[in-house]
């Protein structure tokens, strides 16, 4: 026994040891490294994609509750250095329809979801959203059925008391309308105001919505509270591009929710504008609205682009003096965003 446990090993076989110990330990280090550079893209968000400089991110954060803070989005605060080409193109864009009368102004924000790249050109110009405001109204009658399930299952009586005269200037045909007589669950009353943009059916809506919730969704994301007393609520576009990362987040709704308001702007039928500069396989997500003064009014749209490498966030806000001309000013920027976020 003593002879087993004092017994010399040969010097190579130490050495061989010793070769086969540091190749695993090397190996075994870059393995570790290279798995833990998996998560360096969600770090990169916060940094400058083209330079790698600094850049602090912007977070919304949900308010009214005592132990969470619930993330609605988080976003660097700068620009996208990789889209400012993009950028210039936007903008000269607007800049030639200024200057053929098409417009007064524009602004556009675009955001990816990839990597949270986002530019903006006049963020700061408000204008009147119009039937834009269907989409945070979609969003609080769900939650509305969040906080009272079978809300949506309410049946309503569409009578004379209720008809209102559209306003529409836009030439946007549909056969589907809500029709006198007929009573509708609050489900279909939507379907039709997002779908069809059927003013009537907004308007019996309107009397059912819980105006402190559908407040509270502005407040809850840092905009100012709605005036029930004003006539018009203008925004600037980065602003209500807000509504949407909400939707796509699942951040503000439940996920069901969310889904199901975002199918409704999936089907929506108005085919100018955005939807008119994207190849015809795209889906998008999406809403139009009319709104400002006769001598300016303003055209607006925003959706969520599903096609290309990446979805991606676009708003479109315009004014000018001929409103039926405003469209294809959208869907000039909106075939050239897409082509960018093609080849991303």
């Amino acid at each position: 026994m003593k002879t087993m446990l004092t017994k010399k090993v040969p010097l190579y076989f130490l050495l061989l040891t010793f070769f086969v110990f540091l190749l695993i330990t090397i190996f075994g280090f870059s393995y570790l490294k290279s798995n833990a550079q998996v998560e360096t893209p969600e770090i990169e968000n916060t940094m400058n994609p083209a330079k790698g400089s600094f850049c602090n991110l912007n977070i919304g954060r949900l308010k009214g509750y005592q132990f969470i803070h619930p993330l609605l989005y988080a976003e660097p605060k700068c620009e996208s250095e990789e889209l400012a080409d993009c950028k210039n193109q936007i903008t000269q864009i607007i800049d030639n329809n200024i200057a053929n009368g098409k417009i007064i102004s524009a602004s556009v924000y675009v955001r990816e979801f990839t990597q949270a790249q986002w530019i903006s050109i006049n963020p700061s110009e408000l204008y009147s959203p119009g039937s834009l405001l269907k989409v945070p109204e979609l969003m609080a009658l769900y939650k509305m059925n969040e906080i009272q399930p079978g809300f949506l299952d309410k049946v309503i009586e569409y009578t004379d008391a209720n008809k209102t005269k559209s306003d529409r200037i836009i030439n946007f045909e549909t056969n589907h309308h809500i029709k006198l007589g007929n009573k509708y669950t609050v489900r279909e009353l939507i379907k039709f105001m997002i779908v069809y943009s059927d003013n009537d059916a907004t308007m019996l809506l309107n009397e059912l919505i819980d105006k402190s919730v559908f407040s509270k969704i502005f407040t809850d994301i840092g905009l100012k509270d709605i005036d029930y007393k004003s006539s018009d609520y203008k925004m600037n576009v980065a602003d209500y591009s807000i509504f949407l990362k909400e939707l796509y987040n699942g951040s503000y709704l439940n996920f069901k929710n969310s889904e199901e308001c975002l199918s409704l702007l999936s089907k929506t039928e108005f085919k100018e504008g955005i939807i008119s500069g994207l190849p015809a396989n795209c889906v998008v997500c999406h809403k139009f609205g009319e709104g400002g003064l006769a001598s300016a009014p303003n055209f607006s749209e925003a959706a969520i682009v599903y096609c290309g490498r990446t979805p991606y966030i676009i708003s479109i806000m315009t004014k000018g003096k001929d409103i039926k001309s405003l469209p294809s000013v959208s869907a000039e920027i909106s075939k050239k965003v897409y082509q960018v976020m093609s080849m991303r």
